[in-house]
């Protein structure tokens, strides 16, 4: 047995199980100090499987209920688009991801970290709440209203814990107002504090959002990311993704 893979396993059971769980408590089920707990506890927020409610207790994060991605194009589209995400990754020397939503999150196909000392880590895999998100937010903002109804403002969403009272609901709607009118999203620490990101939609031939695709920095040095030289470059990364997709098959094979 891989003893820190086992505690890393047993506290993704515990959330499962238990809804919520204390530093102190977890710790004492399976028998490690505190200060593990909380690091294994990191680990498993940054990768989804958990977050901090408001009493600092972990609670189960978007990655639990999120299930397999099962759109047939998405592992082709990933191939066809991993060169532009790695190039704008090296020409901007900051960490590139591609992303796809699924309901209300965002799931990383694929994330480009580069060799900057102080660079935001590899995100593939990750699930991440859609509407804090810089990729989900440039996505949502192409989104119908019967959707954006349905995610944040339904039964189902109020079921889910994502329910927007009228004075959030109208407050999101400015923000996806203005991704809409400057073409990219802001991520200002939402999802992780230190990190921001600048997002994008990438289209299909047809004009509908399909992807996003972000960039990441440390907070201290985000605002470069939106200097008019890297909003040209991100536009033109844009292009250029889209030129392919255009290009390539694979949508005309995928059932969109």
């Amino acid at each position: 047995m891989i003893s820190s893979v086992d505690h890393a396993l047993r506290l993704v059971q515990m959330l499962r199980d238990s809804g919520s769980v204390s530093l102190t408590r977890a710790a004492a089920e399976i028998g490690v100090s505190p200060s593990t707990v909380h690091r294994m506890m990191g680990m498993l927020v940054y990768r989804g499987f958990a977050q901090r409610d408001a009493d600092r207790r972990y609670v189960p994060g978007p990655a639990m209920s999120v299930g397999p991605v099962s759109i047939s194009w998405a592992q082709e589209v990933k191939d066809l688009l991993r060169p532009h995400v790695e190039l704008l990754a090296n020409r901007l020397d900051e960490t590139a991801n591609l992303m796809i939503r699924i309901g209300s999150n965002v799931r990383f196909l694929h994330s480009v970290e580069v060799a900057n000392v102080l660079r935001i880590g590899d995100r593939t895999g990750s699930v991440l709440p859609a509407h804090r998100s810089s990729g989900g937010k440039a996505l949502l903002a192409e989104s119908d209203e019967a959707t954006l109804e349905r995610l944040y403002r339904s039964k189902s969403a109020e079921l889910a814990g994502e329910y927007m009272d009228d004075a959030r609901w109208e407050r999101f709607l400015r923000e996806l107002a203005l991704v809409r009118s400057r073409g990219y999203a802001r991520n200002d620490e939402e999802t992780e504090l230190g990190i921001c990101a600048l997002g994008f939609a990438i289209h299909d031939p047809l004009g509908r959002a399909i992807l996003a695709c972000s960039v990441a920095a440390p907070a201290f040095r985000a605002q470069r990311l939106f200097e008019d030289q890297v909003l040209a470059l991100i536009d033109e990364t844009r292009r250029e993704m889209e030129r392919d997709l255009a290009a390539s098959d694979v949508l005309n094979r995928a059932d969109l």
